[in-house]
């Protein structure tokens, strides 16, 4: 039978610094990671000054400034019908010397924690490992099962200590000792990119417009945008067709006249 002090569910990047942690201590643990590798997109690629000084305080300034990265020192928001961005939040005024937000692919920074943990002789991280349910007795959590999505087979870890970083979709939301209580949310949002050149603005860019709110955030040579629509709303947004979508999107940002991709 498998065993472990303590088993990280998902290897995001909540589940990547603990088991950093724990492993700098000295702590036999086990990250389980149901994905191959961590290439997703539109993943949460902002790091903000608190983490960059998180980083900094582990040690890992240096390795991280060295990832290929954007900086957003303010956020801009158009303002009246010719659209004039004014500049609503100065993230360069903070104190410090991480006094802006750092683009960075999440992929690059997980490689990064991957790589820092591997160092120590006490961690572990397996990919393609799907955790499926939790091993339970006398109403207490110790361990999990889980399923290898390469070989199709399952298996079971055991663990002093469990803790679920798995994100939006955790299995332990579904425990019913921990009571879960959900709060409505009004929107939906859609994410896409749209090209970047040059001349257009730097950073964070809002955007209202009368269908809906959105965001642009500066990714180099393309923008990461988050158009926010009613909850609900994504069928019939969807079947109004993409060339109305960016007829609305593009009336709230009328610098931004090229194609995009998505949503």
């Amino acid at each position: 039978m498998e065993r472990t002090t303590c088993c990280v569910v998902g290897g995001g990047p909540a589940g990547m610094v603990l088991g950093l942690l724990l492993a700098r201590a000295g702590v036999e643990v086990t990250v389980l990671e149901k994905h191959g590798d961590f290439l997703r997109d539109f993943r949460g690629d902002t790091v903000h000054p608190s983490t960059l000084r998180l980083l900094d305080d582990l040690g890992l300034a240096d390795r991280f400034a060295a990832l290929p990265q954007r900086h957003v020192h303010s956020i801009q928001l158009p303002i009246g019908r010719g659209g004039e961005l004014f500049t609503v939040g100065e993230i360069g005024s903070l104190p410090g010397k991480y006094n802006y937000v750092a683009m960075v692919p999440q992929w690059d920074l997980l490689d990064l924690l991957a790589d820092e943990a591997n160092r120590e002789p006490t961690f572990q991280l397996r990919t393609n490992t799907e955790v499926t349910s939790f091993l339970m007795e006398r109403g207490r959590v110790t361990g999990v099962r889980y399923r290898d999505r390469t070989s199709g087979s399952t298996g079971e870890l055991r663990a002093t200590l469990t803790v679920a970083c798995d994100g939006r979709g955790s299995l332990a939301r579904n425990l019913p000792e921990l009571g879960l209580q959900e709060f409505a949310c009004p929107m939906d949002v859609w994410w896409f990119r749209l090209p970047r050149e040059e001349s257009d603005p730097q950073g964070l860019v809002a955007n209202v417009g009368e269908r809906f709110l959105s965001a642009m955030i500066d990714r180099g040579d393309y923008w990461q945008c988050a158009a926010l629509i009613p909850k609900g709303a994504d069928a019939k947004c969807r079947a109004e067709g993409l060339d109305r979508f960016l007829a609305a999107f593009t009336e709230a940002t009328p610098w931004m006249r090229r194609g995009a991709a998505g949503p």
